[in-house]
């Protein structure tokens, strides 16, 4: 038998099989890759219901009740934070509308009925009708966040997140009208002390000082 054609297949098969291992070691030893001295940052993507713009729409869980913000409120205070709001708004008793409407009796007072004041659909779409009306803790809300309360509201304003600023200013609007509305009744579980005590100042507006505009779009 001639063993010389089955020398040249052995020897061709060896051969390649030399060459694809050659190729397989210098492209392991070309195209290593190491692993960096220094790991970098990792991203994480974020979680659903974080503080994104549905999670900064979501009320705050431990938020004050208004019954007990005003219960240490001071409505003389609140006058002061009124007078903020005068290019939009004015506060006597038969006042003007101006940007927003007049503000005269506005505690309890039907969402999106002041006479005169063109409403954004928002508003009225809230009001339901005028069934809905402004009440101490619609105030309380609508005054932390207009836009984030009501969305769509035409309310330039973009809020005030502090409570007892926000709390001394809706006492002091409680006082814009012939007959203020009774204060809400605190929680029982509120702590005693300045919570417990009634309102300072929140029955009668401050003497000698003119009335200005709270930034609310009623």
């Amino acid at each position: 038998m001639d063993s010389t054609p089955f020398n040249k297949y052995a020897m061709a098969f060896l051969a390649t099989v030399f060459v694809v291992m050659t190729a397989g070691i210098l492209s392991d030893y070309i195209f290593d890759s190491h692993a960096p001295e220094k790991p970098g940052f990792i991203i994480q993507a974020a979680e659903a219901g974080g503080e994104g713009e549905a999670g900064a729409a979501a009320p705050a869980a431990s938020a004050v009740p208004i019954a007990t913000l005003l219960a240490s409120a001071d409505a003389t205070r609140g006058e002061a934070v009124f007078k903020r709001c005068g290019a939009c708004h004015t506060g006597e008793k038969g006042g003007p509308n101006k940007v927003g409407p007049n503000l005269w009796n506005i505690v309890d007072r039907p969402i999106a009925t002041h006479e005169g004041f063109s409403y954004s659909g928002a508003i009225k779409d809230f009001s339901k009708g005028g069934t809905e009306k402004w009440t101490y803790d619609h105030l309380n809300h609508f005054l932390t966040s207009p836009k984030g309360y009501i969305k769509g509201t035409a309310m330039g304003f973009a809020g005030d997140k502090k409570d007892n600023e926000r709390a001394d200013l809706i006492a002091y609007l409680r006082t814009l009208s012939d007959n203020p509305q009774p204060l809400p009744a605190a929680d029982a579980a509120a702590p005693a002390g300045d919570a417990a005590k009634p309102a300072e100042g929140a029955a009668k507006p401050a003497e000698g000082a003119a009335p200005a505009a709270p930034a609310t779009n009623n």
